[in-house]
């Protein structure tokens, strides 16, 4: 029902390949729309934004070690570093 297709990217300009099987996933998902960027360039993209995340310096409510987590403590909650919250985690 599908066939492969060439389709250029509106980032770079490079052709890329929408192959019958990417189609095939696009129509079962209902995505009404190709894919306007190269594979290269929807990597590029979504890593773009990923280091520019704020930490905010905490102490670890259960060890009492300095580590930084990506979201604002408001105190009415314990905060753990890695290996604390991986423990309870785990509970």
């Amino acid at each position: 029902m599908y066939t492969d297709k060439t389709l250029v990217c509106r980032e770079c300009g490079a052709e890329f390949l929408f192959t019958a099987s990417e189609q095939a996933f696009f129509a079962e998902k209902g995505f009404q729309n190709e894919p306007g960027r190269c594979p290269d360039c929807r990597v590029k993209r979504r890593t773009a934004n990923r280091g520019q995340r704020q930490m905010y310096d905490v102490i670890c409510d259960e060890c009492g070690v300095a580590t930084q987590v990506p979201f604002q403590p408001r105190g009415d909650r314990p905060v753990y570093c890695n290996d604390c919250y991986a423990k309870h985690r785990n509970r």
